[in-house]
This record gives structure tokens, sequence and C-alpha cells, in this order.
């Protein structure tokens, strides 16, 4: 019999979560401070600990300064840095946790977070933190897509970072056709429309169809109906009658105001196309502002936080969140944990994220003079602390979430784009999916 590799992940997954209930059955009271079944781990906070970086090679360097800095001030602990591809980390961990070798302490993002938790991998921290010279100093909005991510009821990672959904958009081509900056929903479409002339190749928008689509779609989707919950009495709001306009409306861009191969290109190539100069926006993230410099140079465009709507209310989806996690097989907690509240400090979140390039979780952090220098970290910091700012929570924890959203579902979005299939089928095959997932997730739970 054929089993696909998704189905054996589900099973794999539920046997692993069959065992965690049970280790909880047998090991209640562990409040995360190693007060249960862990009590013996905590270490002497002195030693070495092993630290694996989920992004080795492009981080490399800014990790090792930060070990550095954190070894001058406890000489008594060494940290030993592994660097994992960010393509295989999620498999290096998978591997370890049913091979044995974690390490104490590593990177782990949002996407990943659900499947390492549900095999009962990671140290729950929120006693942890209450405790730490981090409590209160770290983006609350942050702190609920960890802890969403990891299923809603505990946190099992301390954010360090975030790449917040960015408009760029050409400033001397808005200005020669004396328009607005996109700030608004209603402003975006009208310049849309009016940057666009077909026959001199020039485009108001490029929109992405290829890998990766569907969470900038549905970032314009929630963006525009300001719905602020993705579930809604068990069911995914995703396919509600707004929001199917909204993508109506959305996907019509598509070679109206827009190129045709943007129906095939993933964010390399888009971000590429935009800085060819002929276009007026592009939704991507911060981690492209270093190209769009090189292309375009600094004063001809600007990065702002994607559209509000008319009246200014701000909701936007869940962004992967980076961050660092607690292993429970740890031996030396006391030092790992230490190593976590140092790399998360205002001096070397910021230190971090400076040459990331993305928004720091620590706020003192977010104050530096970088991010004040850089408008579109600065904006990006500012709407994500924002406090009327409403974040819709994507399912990270839903251990179907990558191939509902990728693999089922972005050939889908290119047959929306090329009127094979309606807004309204591609949201409802969505919400069915999702909704199933969800319930399987809760009998499991």
């Amino acid at each position: 019999m054929k089993i696909s590799i998704h189905t054996s992940r589900r099973v794999a997954m539920a046997v692993a979560l069959g065992s965690v209930l049970a280790l909880t059955a047998t090991a209640c009271g562990d409040d995360g401070s190693g007060s249960g079944g862990d009590k013996g781990n905590e270490g002497s906070g002195k030693g070495e600990i092993t630290f694996w970086d989920n992004n080795g090679g492009v981080r490399t360097d800014i990790w090792k300064q930060i070990i550095a800095d954190f070894e001058k001030k406890y000489p008594d602990i060494k940290v030993k840095y592994v660097g994992i591809p960010a393509a295989s980390a999620q498999s290096k961990y998978d591997t370890a946790i049913q091979g044995g070798g974690l390490p104490d302490v590593g990177g782990v993002g949002t996407a990943m977070l659900a499947e390492i938790g549900v095999q009962g991998a990671l140290e729950p921290l929120d006693s942890r933190l209450e405790k730490s010279s981090l409590n209160g100093k770290l983006a609350q909005n942050l702190l609920d897509s960890s802890r969403a991510a990891g299923g809603g009821d505990n946190l099992y990672q301390v954010p360090t970072s975030v790449n917040n959904g960015t408009l760029w958009y050409r400033t001397d081509l808005f200005k020669a056709a004396g328009l607005d900056a996109p700030t608004t929903w209603s402003k975006f479409y009208e310049a849309a429309g009016k940057l666009t002339d077909k026959g001199k190749n020039k485009f108001g928008f490029t929109i992405r169809g290829g890998e990766g689509s569907i969470a900038p779609a549905l970032d314009a989707v929630y963006g525009q109906t300001g719905i602020t919950s993705f579930w809604s009495g068990g069911k995914t709001t995703v396919n509600d009658p707004k929001n199917v306009a909204a993508l109506e409306k959305y996907v019509a861009l598509y070679k109206k105001d827009t190129p045709s191969a943007d129906v095939n290109n993933d964010f390399t190539k888009m971000v590429a196309q935009w800085d060819s100069g002929t276009i007026g926006m592009l939704s991507h993230n911060l981690g492209s502002y270093q190209d769009h410099l090189k292309a375009l140079g600094a004063d001809k465009f600007r990065g702002i936080p994607n559209p509000t709507q008319d009246d200014g209310k701000r909701v936007q989806v869940s962004n992967p969140v980076d961050g660092m996690s607690l292993f429970k097989s740890s031996k030396n907690k006391t030092a790992a944990w230490k190593f976590i509240e140092f790399a998360v400090s205002a001096q070397e979140n910021s230190k971090f994220n400076e040459s990331a390039g993305q928004v720091p979780a620590n706020t003192e952090a977010a104050k530096d003079a970088w991010v004040q220098k850089a408008e579109p970290t600065k904006l990006a910091a500012e709407a994500l602390n924002g406090a009327d700012t409403k974040i819709v929570q994507l399912p990270y924890y839903l251990p179907d979430w990558n191939t509902i959203s990728k693999a089922d579902n972005e050939p889908n979005f290119q047959k929306v784009l090329l009127g094979k299939m309606s807004a309204k089928d591609l949201l409802d095959t969505l919400a069915d999916q999702l909704n199933k997932a969800e319930a399987d997730w809760k009998a499991n739970h």
C-alpha cells in the first residue's frame, strides 16, 4: 500500500502526541520551572551548553558575536555553536527527537514550533519568563504569535525577531502621477490603476502567484475586511463572504494592473521584476530592503506597513516569528536559560536584528538609533507594537498547515488568477481542509 509523506507525518505526530499526553499524565505539575518531571535537569548553571542556529551560514557571524559577548559576561559557561541551514532545520530536529542528541537551546521559528512541541521536546517557558529580566520587555503581539503557534496553552518560544509584511512603492512614480502614499486599501487600488500603462509595459502592482502566494493573499484579504480572528465558533473565517469579496477584488488586479508573468513568480522573481523599475508597488517583507537600495537608490522608493482600512484600522495576519526554545532534554537548563535571556536582552537583540534587517522582539531594542534611521523597519516596529493593530493568528500550530497552505492551495491560487477557479471555490476548499485539520488537532490535543 502506498502511503504519502503527508499521511505518514500525520500518523507519526499522532503517535508522538499520544506519548506526550501519557508522559504528561505521569509528570503533572511541571510549570516550566523544573518543578515537575524535569526537576533534576536544572543543572549547575556552569559548564558547556549546545546551541543550534536554525539559519546557519546566514546568521553564523552575528551569533558568534553574541556568544562571545555572553561568554565574556559568564566565563563559567561555554556555548557550543552548531549552524544548521534553514532548509534542513526541521528534519534535523525531528531526527534528534527520535534518536537523541538534541541541543540545550535552539533557534525554532513558529513555522516548525508546533511539530517540535507536539513531540514533547520543548520546555514550557511561562514561569521562567515571569521571573526574568525580559518580563514586560517583549512585544506582546509577538508573544501572542509565539504562544498561538505552540498551540495556545503554553509559551514554548521566546521571540527574537519578525519580518513584517511591507508595501514597497516607487515614490518617484507616485509623485509624477500626483498620487498619495498607498497607506489605505482605497489609495492602493487607485494607484494600481493609475500607474498602469500596458503599452509602455508599466504596471501599478506585482502580485505573488508562485511559491509562497497564500500568506500574502490572506494578508490582503483580512487587511481589507477587518475580520480579526481566524476562527469563529470552531470554524475558520477564511471563506467568510467578506473575505471572498476581498479576494475577488485583489486577484482582479492580475493582468489588468500587474504583469502576466506574476502567475509563476515567487518572491525572488517578483522582487527582481519590481527592481527593474517599471512597476509601482510590491508587497513583500523587510528582507528585500537591501535589494531595492542597490537597484533603485534610496530616493526612489519607500517601504510602509501594508495598507489600513479607510478609517485607519490595521488588521494583518501573523508573520512567522523567529525565536529561541529550551529543550526538555537539557541537563543544564539554568545555563541554557541564561543564554536565552542574554541573547534577547536589549543590546544583543538590537545587534542581532540590525544584522538580520528585522524587527526586534525586545521593545527597548526597537527604539535604537539604527531602527529609527531605517524607515521601513521603524514603521514596521510601530505597526507591530501599535495598540490598535489587530493580528489574525494563522494556524501555524496545525501539523497540516504547511501542506494545506502550500502544496494543496498554491496551485489553486494560480487557477484563480487564470480564471480557471473562482475565489469562492478556493477559499471554500481551504476552509474545508482547515476545519478538518482543526477538528483533528482538537481531538488529539
